[in-house]
């Protein structure tokens, strides 16, 4: 039987100098020291969590430290060992040391002889050992540093005058373009966000990080592809095995056996395997009898089962065993022509049933990879699904996530989009980097070809787009031209290489880019589309959202801080630093000019105030209400059947890796800002929403000095379920200056099935019109609701007139009762409030001691209207809420 051994025990580590400096882009042929060596606290490791744990070097998180540690990334490490090959793994016909993940660069060496060169952080490489005989051995790794790799590797391309080195106006030389860290970045296969994004910090990690062990084996099964495919009417299922086996012997068997997760067995069968190792069923089950269907989160269950594969000889001696789990459920991209609109839809079909995707995009938890574990996974996913959404984008700067990643979105019904690891840049297509990629991109599919959540594979982020700012014609027509021979090499990559693998080794849906779709990457009516002209581009208000609509938005967002106890911790108690303009809270905000982006949208919205914690609430107030519009325009344009307008949207970004000012919804210590509450809200399964504009009506063409304003108002629903609801819509008009209701009508709706569903369009009700400029509007405060036939509340929203800098906010008598749990919080006003957001009252100096963990933030209320909050952790104590016009500073 096969045997795998961990090599995790008795490693150590020690810095090589001199430090190598480029010479004319050659390394240095000083000849190496090595200093101190140390022992590992734990492993897999990197360099600077080992630093860290010896206070070497100070937490880059905290202050100004992120620049005291380029040294680190700068330097060549290496890493030693010892390794035993028993008498009993010797006897095995193979003996392998496998390398789960190397970063990036790296020679390994057994007693002294070199048995690999790595360069690729992605690859899994597998070494032949059995060579070294029994006994004990050394493992030594070497890494010199991927900085200085990378510009040498980027000086020799240089010199060779490719296509992609010229400019595309002027013709001369030039080096690869890129968006964020260093064009050399493009040359090497490392985790890019290493270099610096504009969100994260320069932190150039190394060291082995993933596992390493000896497997010992006499033949073993290297692969399992698993398909399941549901007939037209989804009744019956089919799965499909295909066993691979690797040093197969004559007259060998495998055993296969689909099973559910308790252990109880389903169907098992034996198969001789052919000459070329492989050994193939295929099974039909019954659905609902045999076998259940997967469901993305909101849309059913998900069942999983387990397909175990066993390798006999043909005495039935097991040799090897691998186990997959998976679920049943098929998943289609559907890209059709659409009832009286442009273009064609570009949305997922699960099941047979249309599903619109509401979600994140996701980057690394951490730029120490290592320190993220399991728990900590799940813990994000779990928000991600506490907060309605049920699809996340692995975005390509970053890495194939771990295996425990997918794992948990499939238990959990998250949809995922996986970028292949390609981000923002020219990237180059000669023949060693094409080797390198076409074996990641093999063992990336093959790795995550067999999970149920698994949606869809795309080329890369945004490439192609980079490509046409930079003046590159792409002709999309263009199918057959060697792509490496242009000044857009990587499109043989996108278009050639990735698409061959995926289709040759799955059924998975392969997008060549995000974005993608029509004759450029920011067509709104093909493919899906990066909305970036709100914050970036042409900078539009939020309120234009519903012109800015795609298919599909796999990318939008709005920056906000994080909590303020965040910003306490990477102010590191420096209380001179504690305002927003400050160099350390700069340090703490990669993006470029967001100084007078945030200023932009804040000056254009709110009267506010420019101590922390008032800045801290202000642009917390404005993210969530950015892409909560977002969420509740793009929703309404999915409308049924052949007019599904917009698909999906996925929020940029649902996380941080490191302590930071992003336009994350969750801050890097798991603190939901105030915009995920918002976004949950606009996810639910039924919502209400409604939109409101300034209608202005000329008398007379020729002249701009008569005419009549009016109000207009339209009101809609969204029911994510597959059975039409009954419901009363509740909609209260209230002035805000006078203090009363001015209207008051409930209606009896019904909510089309996984559609929007208009209810009213109309005026304001209690808005005059108005025939002067001079003449100011009446602040009038919309409330709807959609009440269930029950009573409860299924949805509300309050519409509020813009921008809210105008309003002279009165008294609001907002009381807020703790129930007798100490825990569950009772919301009540006299007038309307906007932007109420929770704390207790007095913090804790210690960053998580006593945190709160609240149901709901940036609340609008309305009188009559109580609404509760469960406060988890809360225990009593006093809370304090802050809301729009509550008169702090």
């Amino acid at each position: 039987m096969e045997t795998t051994t961990p090599i995790s025990a008795n490693w150590s580590y020690t810095q090589l100098t001199p430090t190598r400096v480029p010479d004319g882009a050659k390394p240095s042929t000083v000849a190496q020291q090595e200093k101190e060596w140390h022992s590992v606290h734990k492993f897999p490791t990197g360099v600077h969590v080992e630093l860290m744990q010896r206070n070497e070097i100070p937490d880059h998180c905290k202050g100004l430290n992120e620049w005291d540690i380029q040294w680190v990334g700068e330097s060549d490490w290496r890493f030693k060992t010892t390794f035993e090959i028993t008498e009993e793994q010797s006897k095995q016909d193979n003996v392998d040391i496998v390398f789960e993940g190397l970063d990036t660069f790296c020679h390994v060496e057994i007693d002294g002889k070199e048995v690999l060169y790595a360069s690729n952080m992605f690859q899994t490489y597998r070494i032949p050992v059995k060579e070294f005989g029994k006994g004990e051995h050394s493992l030594t790794l070497t890494f010199p540093s991927a900085w200085y790799e990378a510009k040498r590797i980027e000086a020799a391309e240089m010199e060779k005058n490719l296509p992609e080195n010229k400019d595309p106006v002027t013709g001369e030389q030039k080096k690869l373009s890129f968006w964020n860290g260093n064009s050399s970045r493009l040359y090497v296969r490392k985790a890019q966000y290493g270099w610096g994004w504009d969100w994260g910090p320069v932190v150039m990690t190394v060291g082995p990080w993933k596992p390493i062990y000896i497997h010992a084996y006499t033949a073993k099964i290297t692969s399992n592809r698993i398909d399941t495919i549901l007939d037209s009417s989804y009744k019956t299922a089919k799965l499909r095995s295909k066993v691979q086996v690797s040093h197969a012997l004559k007259d060998s068997s495998v055993t296969l056996t689909l099973s559910d997760t308790s252990g109880k067995s389903i169907k098992t069968q034996t198969i001789k395997l052919n000459d070329n190792g492989e050994a193939e069923v295929e099974w039909d089950f019954t659905v609902g009898e045999d076998v259940e269907l997967w469901w993305p989160v909101g849309q059913g269950k998900q069942p999983l089962y387990n397909v175990s594969a066993e390798y006999k000889l043909q005495d039935g001696t097991s040799i090897s065993r691998r186990k997959d789990r998976i679920g049943f459920r098929t998943i289609k991209v559907v890209q059709e022509s659409l009832i009286d609109a442009p273009g064609s839809s570009f949305l997922f079909e699960v099941n047979g049933r249309r599903v619109f995707c509401g979600g994140s995009n996701w980057i690394p938890a951490d730029n120490h990879l290592t320190e993220c574990t399991e728990e900590r996974y799940r813990a994000w996913l779990q928000l991600m699904v506490d907060g309605n959404q049920n699809m996340v984008r692995v975005w390509g700067g970053g890495v194939y996530e771990f295996d425990y990643f997918y794992d948990i979105c499939d238990e959990l019904g998250l949809l995922v989009w996986q970028d292949f690891m390609f981000g923002c840049g020219q990237y180059p297509a000669n023949k060693q980097f094409l080797e390198s990629v076409q074996v990641e991109a093999e063992q990336a599919v093959q790795a995550l070809r067999n999970h149920a959540s698994l949606a869809i594979f795309a080329g890369n982020n945004e490439d192609y787009q980079l490509l046409e700012s930079i003046g590159v014609v792409v002709d999309y027509d263009d199918k057959t031209s060697d792509f490496t021979k242009t000044n857009f090499p990587a499109r043989h990559i996108y278009e050639k290489l990735l698409p061959d693998v995926v289709s040759s080794l799955c059924e998975t849906y392969y997008h060549p880019s995000s974005p993608f779709g029509g004759q450029t990457s920011g067509d709104k009516t093909v493919g899906d589309l990066h909305q970036w002209n709100v914050w970036h581009g042409s900078q539009e208000p939020w309120h234009n959202w519903d012109i800015l609509a795609g298919r599909f938005v796999s990318e939008f967002g709005m920056e906000g801080y994080p909590d303020i106890r965040t910003v306490d911790y990477w102010l590191d108690g420096n209380e001179k630093e504690r305002f927003p303009q400050s160099r350390t809270n700069c340090s703490h905000n990669k993006a470029d000019g967001f100084e007078r982006r945030l200023e932009l949208y804040l000056m254009e919205n709110f009267r506010h105030a420019f101590d922390m914690e008032s800045y801290v609430y202000y642009t917390q107030v404005m993210q969530a209400e950015t892409l909560a519009a977002a969420y509740r325009l793009w929703r309404r344009n999915w409308k049924g059947k052949g007019k599904e307008l917009t698909s999906g949207a996925l929020v940029w970004q649902i996380n941080d890796c490191w302590p930071t000012t992003s336009w994350a919804i969750v801050d890097y210590f798991m603190r939901p800002k105030p915009a995920f509450f918002a976004i949950a809200r606009e996810l639910r399964p039924f919502t209400v929403g409604m939109a409101r504009k300034d209608v202005k009506t000329l008398d007379n063409p020729s002249s701009d000095a008569y005419f009549e304003i009016e109000q207009s108002l339209e009101i809609w629903g969204n029911n994510s379920s597959v059975e039409e609801k009954k419901a009363t819509l509740e909609v209260v008009s209230f002035d805000l200056e006078e203090g009363k209701v001015v209207d008051s009508k409930s209606t009896e709706v019904v909510l089309a099935p996984n559609a929007s569903t208009e209810f009213f369009k109309g005026t304001v009700a209690g808005q005059p019109t108005r025939t002067l400029a001079s003449q100011l509007p009446k602040i009038i405060v919309v409330g709807a609701r959609l009440i269930d036939q029950d009573g409860t509340v299924l949805a509300r929203y309050a519409n509020w007139p813009e921008p809210w800098k105008y309003i002279q906010f009165p008294e609001v008598g907002l009381t807020i009762k703790t129930g007798e749990d100490g825990e569950t919080l009772t919301l009540s006003c006299k007038r309307p409030i906007k932007g109420v957001i929770l704390d207790v009252e007095e913090r804790s100096t210690d960053a998580k001691d006593g945190e709160v963990k609240w149901s709901d933030q940036a609340i609008d209320m309305m009188p009559g209207d109580d609404q509760v909050v469960i406060a988890k952790g809360l225990k009593g104590r006093k809370v304090k809420a802050r809301y729009l016009g509550d008169g702090s500073a």
